[in-house]
């Protein structure tokens, strides 16, 4: 349970009791708990064991596993607020701005940090307000942060239907407004209608409506309700397995009464999605839970539609997208009962308090999107949710047209069970897989700007028949380069080792990595020269250049700047599924099984692009991609057409996907893993060392792999800076350490735990930040 502890003099942070013992810490001196939260736990025994694995297996500490888990509304903090003092004061002896500040608090009583920073608006409010307390005019409070706010409505219901009209001879808005409400209360068979809906219906104001309270004819009230929406299930269709997907389905069943996991290895449109229902019914029918985990919000849209026109109210959909608040409901819903006996969500919804899980399904389960890359723990759903199956005694489904090696891996060694399904459902072809080589079309310069004549001829032959096409670009804005043709100049971040992005659309050069961003130039910010040029392709230039080749078609993009709103991803898949875009150009967001039912061409602009990206998993991720975006080509006994632009038409992965031939990719990659000592033969932990000074980086991280050298020898990899060698002003130098089955994985990693320690302890050293992402993607 929870509980509130004093740290350092004035704050107060949420803590979670998970040990009680009457032995007195050595090494510390206790806090005292200042308040009990909770009357009884928010989370289980079993979901504590899973925060210890995490926190042990990724190298990070139990509270970085806490900030993870739980939902914000949970997490209470406090917040330091201003009040006057009732000193007598002297406003003439104030200046302008502890003025405003005063005179702010005379009406308020209460300011946070935020509104005096508002009300003086500037950032440095500090000054103002140390000086306020030395001269005792104000004092600094400490207020806890109730974050969770439940959601109500204002609700009218009628105090007397039979009332006498003549009461509104001079009021005839009044009167408008009752009779609104009596033929809103049977239209919607309720004797209650929403403050809203009685307004909007009699296009009325609330003055009007606070006048009928007044006389006694109507009431208000506010109840509170819930933010999660409820759906019903009256449409529930059954679903109809092909021999196939029943044949896959009893495989499905039979391995899982020897084995915990179980990979579904089957090609793109195989109909995975309909084996998943019926797992999931045998599973709630036992009265158990089942989680579905998808790599990315993207995805959910769809998914969430198909498990509800079969499960109806019974899914619970869980992700960042949602505020705190219906984080929060849904946390409290799968703790204090049955409500969602089926929760579908991204990776932190492995972390909700599940009562009786009996299935985990990991769709997609070679997405990188499943490891947390960002902060600390730098955990992996995937891995994290077989981990946690076995705590709970439920069973994994792994399911993947492009399975990750390791998990092929895992699969053929016997590991994990593995059904495979070779054939797209009801028949249905794979795709035609075409390869364009554009090296000899760019020498004789017949491009088109990013396309090939026959690209545009396949995009003409498409959109004459009524059918639709994709077009996959994996780089979003409008160009990657902004330079000087004089003098070489470069448009590059402030803060990190990049180039700014141009947006078009904003007339920004924006950093990816941090956000900065500032105004395009005209001219060479070095030699004044007005030759400044655009190189290469996003998203944005794609569609602005493919525009005038198809004047009347609807052409939109798919990528993190068209889909940073939160219902602006489903609004733009809604409309491709009713055949309202005609061309969607997209970013690897659109390798996510999507399913759509008119698209008969897809097109990637640029596969070197995929194959050239500096990481030993390059091939195996440039076969994945690939592959599931040519698997969104062909629907309902259509045979869906793919091209592919390339420099290098003879590369053995191009020639792969072309085949549809996993295996090939699979035992090639396999074969350089095993000679170059990469995984699944071993475990990789990364070292990113980083500092705001170039020669500490430097220094530290070159201390650090001699330490490394002494138990790891030729094991250790770098120090070396990484393709992007300096974020956020901070200088960043990578190790790598390769940990093979002989050694342990738990003592390798204490032990190189004890040498960054050793490290840090060195005093030019101790400001250097040194992270551990274990299994790095």
């Amino acid at each position: 349970m929870r509980v509130v502890v004093q740290f350092g003099k004035k704050k107060y942070y949420t803590a979670v009791i998970f040990k009680i013992h009457n032995k007195t810490p050595k090494n510390y001196k206790p806090k005292p708990i200042i308040n009990v939260l909770d009357h009884k736990p928010i989370i289980s025994k079993k979901q504590f064991n899973l925060w210890l694995w995490i926190a042990n297996y990724y190298c990070c500490s139990l509270g970085d596993v806490m900030q993870s888990a739980l939902p914000s509304v949970l997490k209470l903090s406090s917040e330091t607020k201003l009040k006057i003092t009732e000193n007598e004061l002297d406003k003439t002896k104030l200046n302008d701005k502890e003025f405003l500040v005063v005179e702010a608090l005379e009406i308020q009583k209460e300011l946070s940090l935020n509104e005096v920073s508002k009300i003086l608006n500037q950032k440095t409010i500090f000054p103002t307000i140390k000086s306020l307390l030395s001269r005792k005019v104000i004092l600094l409070i400490e207020e806890l942060n109730e974050q969770y706010k439940p959601k109500s409505v204002r609700l009218v219901s009628c105090l007397n239907k039979d009332i006498d009209l003549k009461i509104f001879k001079n009021a005839k808005k009044q009167k408008q407004v009752f009779r609104s409400f009596i033929d809103l209360t049977k239209k919607n068979k309720t004797p209650l209608i929403t403050v809203k809906e009685l307004l909007e219906f009699s296009s009325s104001t609330h003055q009007t409506l606070n006048s009928l309270v007044k006389k006694g004819v109507l009431s208000v009230e506010e109840k509170e309700i819930s933010r999660i929406e409820f759906y019903e299930n009256e449409d529930s269709i059954s679903v109809d397995l092909s021999d196939n997907q029943q044949n896959a389905l009893n495989q499905i069943q039979q391995s899982f009464e020897s084995k915990e996991v179980v990979l579904l290895h089957g090609v793109t449109s195989s109909g995975k999605t309909e084996i998943f229902i019926k797992l999931i019914e045998d599973v709630i029918d036992r009265g158990k839970q089942v989680l579905y985990l998808l790599p990315e919000i993207a995805l959910t849209t769809q998914i969430i539609n198909r498990l509800r026109k079969h499960f109806g109210d019974k899914v619970g959909v869980y992700h960042s997208k949602f505020n705190n608040n219906e984080r929060g409901e849904i946390w409290s819903e799968v703790l204090n009962g049955n409500r969602f006996p089926i929760v579908l969500g991204t990776r932190s919804s492995i972390f909700l308090p599940y009562q009786n899980l009996g299935l985990i399904v990991v769709d997609e389960e070679h997405e990188s999107s499943f490891k947390q890359k960002q902060s600390s723990p730098r955990y992996n759903a995937r891995d994290t949710a077989v981990m946690y199956a076995n705590i709970l005694g439920a069973k994994v489904l792994l399911a993947s047209a492009t399975p990750s090696l390791e998990t092929y891996h895992n699969a053929i060694s016997k590991k994990y069970g593995l059904v495979t399904l070779s054939t797209r459902y009801g028949g249905v072809k794979m795709p035609d897989i075409d390869i364009e080589d554009i090296k000899y079309i760019t020498h004789r310069k017949q491009m088109k700007g990013a396309f090939s004549p026959r690209l545009l001829k396949e995009i003409e032959k498409s959109l004459l028949n009524n059918q639709q096409v994709i077009l996959f670009q994996n780089r979003r804005g409008f160009a990657p380069v902004f330079s000087c043709k004089s003098c070489g100049w470069t448009a590059n971040c402030k803060s990190c080792d990049v180039t700014l992005t141009y947006h078009k659309q904003q007339q920004l050069l924006k950093c990816h990595y941090c956000g900065y961003s500032e105004n395009l130039v005209k001219k060479c910010k070095t030699c004044a020269s007005m030759e400044v040029q655009i190189k290469g392709y996003g998203t944005e230039k794609i569609q602005e250049e493919l525009q005038p080749f198809f004047s009347n078609a609807i052409i939109k993009r798919l990528d993190l700047d068209t889909t940073r709103k939160k219902n602006a991803y489903q609004t733009i898949i809604n409309d491709f599924e009713n055949r309202n875009i005609d061309i969607l150009i997209g970013t690897q967001m659109l390798t996510k099984g999507l399913d759509f039912d008119n698209v008969s061409l897809v097109g990637i602009i640029n596969a070197d692009a995929l194959l050239n990206f500096p990481d030993f998993r390059s091939y195996e991720r440039s076969f994945q991609l690939m592959t599931q975006v040519a698997g969104r080509a062909g629907r309902k006994n259509k045979q869906g057409k793919v091209l592919i632009q390339t420099y290098s038409s003879n590369h053995n992965i191009i020639q792969a996907v072309q085949a549809n031939d996993y295996l090939s990719m699979y035992n090639s990659e396999l074969l350089e893993r095993k000679a170059f000592n990469y995984p699944p033969f071993c475990k990789l932990l990364s070292i990113i060392v980083s500092h705001k000074d170039y020669n500490l980086t430097n220094q530290s991280a070159r201390e650090l792999s001699l330490f490394l050298r002494k138990s790891f020898n030729q094991n250790v990899l770098g120090p070396e800076y990484p393709p992007v060698s300096r974020i956020k002003n901070r200088y960043l130098k990578n190790i790598l350490v390769k940990i093979g089955a002989d050694l342990s994985l738990h003592q390798s990693k204490k032990l190189i735990l004890k040498m960054i320690g050793s490290v840090h302890k060195i005093p030019q050293f101790r400001s250097v930040r040194f992270t551990i992402d274990v299994d790095p993607q």
